[in-house]
């Protein structure tokens, strides 16, 4: 960087990772990934703002801009060289981050510890419900589980949130739980369907929550409410386990 015939170095300093961010830096990239700006040029945003690094004009090819004491000038090619250390940015977390609050309504655990297995299904059927609908209705009912409140109305910002928050967690879940957490196509019967594929998105949550409920009850529908309130990582370990143990008697007897 350059101001004159002088070159000065400048030391800026970024989060690595989503799990850095506090509630405003989340807030506020989550604010540009909801307003479809590119990722560069979210990253270049992101650069400015964490850094405190101010734009003060344009100045022949580069920008004159302001850091601390010191004022120069910066090319193109130097911003891209810069932004390359927020490429975090372009990927999922890979634990779940999500804004504390909305308003005065506080989340839930971020990975969802001590969460009843009710409201994980509840979530993961609005999610799901969304990737399949993409309808802006789902995510605000999500965001009204996850923040405890009929009353929370997410801003787009909180929307996409709410959107990153529980598509980490579910991807945290699926390493977690190798043996439950499949894609459809791999999992169930000989022919690899856990369910028919003519049968409408709904009526295939429908049936997968009924199922998981039918395993940890074991049939016993007085038991239903119990399993409806325990831990999720409880219920979950018990649905990866039961389903590890389908697996290895499947290999064991493929005709059965």
């Amino acid at each position: 960087m350059a101001t004159g015939s002088e070159t000065i170095n400048v030391i800026l300093t970024v989060p690595t990772g989503w799990d850095k961010l506090d509630d405003h830096q989340l807030r506020y990239v989550f604010g540009l990934l909801a307003q479809g700006f590119p990722s560069p040029q979210v990253k270049t945003y992101c650069l400015f703002r964490w850094t405190g690094m101010q734009v003060m004009h344009k100045y022949g090819k580069g920008w004159w801009c302001k850091f601390a004491h010191d004022e120069f000038v910066i090319m193109a090619e130097q911003v891209n060289s810069a932004i390359a250390a927020l490429d975090w940015i372009d990927s999922l977390p890979s634990k779940p981050v999500r804004i504390s609050r909305i308003g005065k309504h506080r989340a839930l655990t971020a990975d969802f510890q001590e969460v009843p297995f009710e409201t994980f299904i509840i979530c993961d059927n609005l999610y799901q419900g969304y990737l399949s609908a993409k309808e802006d209705a789902l995510l605000d009912d999500l965001a009204r589980q996850l923040y405890k409140s009929s009353k929370v109305n997410p801003t787009e910002a909180e929307r996409i949130g709410v959107f990153y928050w529980f598509a980490s967690l579910k991807e945290m879940f699926a390493r977690q739980f190798k043996h439950f957490f499949r894609p459809i196509s791999n999992a169930g019967d000989a022919d690899g369907n856990m369910f028919e594929q003519t049968k409408s998105q709904y009526e295939i949550l429908y049936e997968a929550v009924n199922s998981h409920i039918r395993a940890l009850t074991k049939g016993d529908v007085t038991k239903e409410k119990e399993v409806l309130a325990i831990d999720t990582w409880r219920a979950l370990t018990e649905l990866d386990a039961l389903a590890k143990e389908y697996d290895e008697f499947n290999k064991k007897y493929p005709n059965k």
